[in-house]
């Protein structure tokens, strides 16, 4: 959610999302020239290195009637924390890069902790693109905040298989089988992926929090049925 399971949300984060998208929400990906290509391939040079404001700067000298423009500085505002985000992705929605604008505003309510609305804008992108590993990894992510465990495991696996590489969905898949108490598969796991000792810590603390976020889950549930359930003693007073 990066849907890296981190605080339990995507480091990857209102309202429900339309077709719509502003003033460009009816036209296509344009073709890049070679120097936009250029100017492309430097922000996201420097927006790897973790030099958002540069990258964005580097956006700047571009227009803005680019799709490809406005998807990267929807994510660099993302990673800002700035409000600028959710406008630039909604904008995305009816052009070839449909996929990322759902994904990007999937990400933005899993950073609300809404996983409710996450989950179908990150279905929707799952279906636009569906062998994104990106996309399928931070699925699981939300599909385990929502205590989906199957569906999760489903994802992440998914996503390893898309990006043999992908050490992110890997460690995911840990934190699930350690929240689980499969410690056998989460240990095998880790040696095949060759995963640092200081991943497996940041698991288990991960597979830690879920716990607690469930049992206080359960707990709330709890009470409220036990507040809600009929009683004599201070029962609501009607008009006659």
């Amino acid at each position: 959610m990066k849907v890296v399971i981190a605080a339990l949300g995507l480091l990857m984060l209102g309202g429900c999302a339309t077709n719509g998208g502003g003033a460009w929400s009816k036209q296509a990906c344009s073709k890049l020239d070679s120097d936009q290509e250029l100017s492309l391939s430097l922000a996201d040079d420097m927006i790897g290195e973790g030099k958002l404001h540069a990258g964005l700067a580097n956006l700047q000298r571009l227009p803005d009637d680019l799709a490809q423009v406005r998807m990267r500085k929807a994510k660099i505002y993302r990673q800002l924390g700035q409000s600028e985000a959710e406008p630039l992705y909604r904008s995305l929605l009816s052009t070839c890069l449909a996929a990322e604008g759902e994904h990007g505003l999937g990400q933005l309510a899993a950073s609300r902790n809404d996983n409710a609305l996450a989950l179908e804008h990150l279905t929707r992108a799952a279906r636009l693109s569906p062998t994104d590993e990106k996309i399928r990894n931070d699925l699981g992510v939300v599909y385990l905040n929502q205590g989906d465990t199957n569906r999760a495991r489903f994802e992440f696996l998914t996503a390893m298989e898309l990006k043999q590489d992908n050490q992110l969905a890997t460690l995911n898949l840990v934190t699930l089988l350690i929240y689980q108490g499969n410690w056998k598969q989460a240990s095998d796991l880790v040696n095949r992926a060759g995963l640092k000792p200081e991943q497996v810590t940041s698991a288990k603390e991960r597979a830690e929090k879920l716990r607690n976020a469930t049992k206080k889950s359960a707990k709330d549930q709890a009470v409220t049925a036990t507040d809600s359930s009929p009683s004599s003693v201070n029962q609501p007073i009607t008009q006659r």
